[in-house]
């Protein structure tokens, strides 16, 4: 089986040595949990130390403070820009509110996607954050609609993290519950001041580990600790 490994130290053991390339994986975390900091890394790491450009697509951040987050890291996120191995691009659907409407302009915008992830030939791309769609889409539509999403990221070549807010519990795994129905695999992250961990909800297709585990946020990212496990009810 082919691989993606991620880089980030600690976690490529966890999974057999990385993520089955082309899955779809839901990074899912409450906020503080460092989602943001883990797909960016996934993405410089990619670029970095295994030579495979990376498009990061915003449904709601800024493109600027993204990229200026990057590099409170020391990560050189214009050099690899310059050479076109990541790119960062805001998907737009502001101001959407007939359902039939948003369904035609996530068609479009995945289009547009598509063709930034062919611009650079990307192998990586991450999607931040799916939570997005429950304001524009009917409850009724949303599990339909994330699935032709997923499914369509598939063809695109690219093995896959999607992010997605989750209320604060140990046992919520996306925002609406549908979320990691329409995944091949689901990285959980928690923070219970002052501890944090991860845990390997679900990966098709690899054997993976299935203890939660500390995490840290240093300042060259984050950092999994494989090795040592966390108690359930340390997890809040």
């Amino acid at each position: 089986m082919e691989r993606t490994k991620t880089g980030i130290p600690g976690l490529d053991e966890l999974v057999n040595g990385g993520i089955p390339k082309g899955s779809n994986v839901l990074l899912s975390g409450g906020a503080g949990t460092g989602k943001t900091i883990f797909a960016t890394q996934y993405l410089y790491n990619g670029a970095l130390q295994f030579g495979e450009p990376g498009v990061f697509v915003t449904l709601e951040g800024n493109v600027r403070d993204i990229a200026w987050n990057m590099e409170s890291f020391q990560w050189d996120i214009k050099s690899l820009q310059d050479q076109g191995m990541f790119t960062i691009y805001k998907l737009g659907m502001e101001f959407m509110k007939d359902s039939a409407m948003v369904e035609d302009r996530i068609d479009e915008q995945l289009k547009e996607i598509e063709k930034e992830v062919e611009e650079i030939n990307a192998k990586r791309l991450v999607i931040d954050s799916t939570t997005v769609f429950g304001a524009y889409l009917e409850p009724s539509l949303l599990r339909t609609t994330l699935f032709k999403f997923c499914d369509k990221l598939k063809t695109f070549g690219c093995t896959t993290l999607l992010t997605a807010e989750t209320p604060i519990s140990k046992t919520s795994f996306s925002a609406f519950g549908v979320e990691e129905f329409v995944v091949d695999g689901v990285i959980a992250l928690y923070f219970s001041p002052p501890n944090r961990s991860m845990f390997l909800r679900k990966m098709r297709g690899t054997p993976h580990d299935s203890n939660p585990h500390p995490l840290a946020i240093t300042n060259q990212g984050i950092v999994i600790n494989p090795r040592d496990s966390i108690m359930w009810d340390a997890i809040k």
